[in-house]
């Protein structure tokens, strides 16, 4: 089968992914076999926000991809590989920036939200790093000379700023890079246990890792229908975070579900077990394979090693390119 072009999405390390993530994670495999993937672990990207709080990121590292890899990310398929061991990324970010007028980085969209939000939180990261992150966004992609990148609508600015990026260097220099395409998927916002967005920072997540005892306890902590007292009172579903996971993850019974809840026939203690067993039924397989490749020492480590190895390969042709475009004669 021929594939169609090259993607390439990472994530920062951020440890044990919840299931906020699996959905992101599930498009990925589901791209392998029509594209040629480059999966990677952001951790340049993680210093942007936490430059001083690095001690975890090599364990963080691990968990995140046992993850990757437990959901089906498959190193036979794709090419998964740590950022900060490829130079060319650095390399490709530097020129950029000396191409890249300042005010197409202040106006990303996030740069002034996630500044403040930082701010509240007793921290300054109004540093020449952070402004510039979407600049090594771009040499990311670019490094691959990548088709097409899987994103969110919230992330098509930052995709922008990439393509324009792109198309600054070609009319400078010459014909290096493609204009990525967006590959827009239908990402479902989970909230989480307490109704807001599923976040660490919030500790209201379930992981991708929970046994069914943490999983049902999980669920049972779900805020339901705060006016519904007795089992018999009419629901509300349209407020209940239960129902908005029903209707995710049991889509085909969520009609029979919101008429018995209205009705007052179906209590929020069986509704928060049914759902219960539907996750547990979801994640139990996830769960078996990541529990054999944690306990696999090397695996890991091999996985990483390899796909790195194959990445530099792919960046280091791309710079082969570039610098003879800069620097003519």
């Amino acid at each position: 089968m021929s594939k169609k072009g090259r993607i390439l999405s990472g994530m920062r390390p951020t440890g044990r992914l919840h299931i906020g993530h699996l959905s992101v994670l599930e498009n990925w495999v589901g791209l392998q076999d029509s594209y040629r993937c480059f999966f990677f672990v952001a951790d340049l990207h993680a210093l942007t926000t936490a430059f001083d709080q690095t001690g975890n990121i090599r364990e963080s590292i691990r968990q995140m991809l046992a993850d990757w890899l437990a959901v089906g990310i498959d190193p036979e398929k794709s090419v998964i590989f740590l950022q900060s061991k490829i130079p060319h990324h650095a390399e490709l970010h530097l020129l950029f920036s000396m191409i890249t007028p300042l005010g197409w980085l202040e106006r990303v969209p996030t740069y002034k939200d996630t500044v403040l939000q930082h701010r509240e939180r007793g921290r300054d990261i109004t540093t020449y790093g952070f402004l510039g992150y979407p600049l090594l966004q771009a040499a990311d992609i670019l490094a691959y000379r990548a088709d097409a990148v899987p994103v969110g609508e919230d992330q098509l600015p930052h995709l922008e700023l990439c393509r324009e990026v792109a198309r600054r260097f070609n009319h400078l220099y010459g014909t290096v890079f493609p204009e990525p395409r967006a590959l827009l998927s239908r990402v479902p916002m989970l909230p989480g246990m307490d109704g807001r967005k599923m976040s660490k920072s919030y500790a209201n997540v379930i992981e991708l890792a929970a046994t069914q005892k943490e999983l049902q306890g999980a669920v049972n902590s779900m805020i339901t229908d705060p006016a519904r007292i007795r089992k018999t009172d009419p629901g509300h579903p349209e407020v209940c975070t239960v129902h908005k996971y029903h209707g995710i993850y049991r889509a085909d019974k969520l009609s029979g579900l919101e008429e018995e809840c209205r009705a007052g026939q179906i209590g929020c203690v069986a509704c928060k077990k049914t759902l219960g067993g539907t996750l547990e039924e979801l994640l139990a397989p996830i769960r078996a394979r990541r529990e054999s490749i944690i306990s696999d020492k090397s695996y890991i480590d091999d996985v990483l090693a390899e796909g790195t190895r194959r990445a530099a390969e792919e960046a280091r042709l791309t710079m082969e390119r570039v610098w003879p475009k800069v620097f003519k004669g």
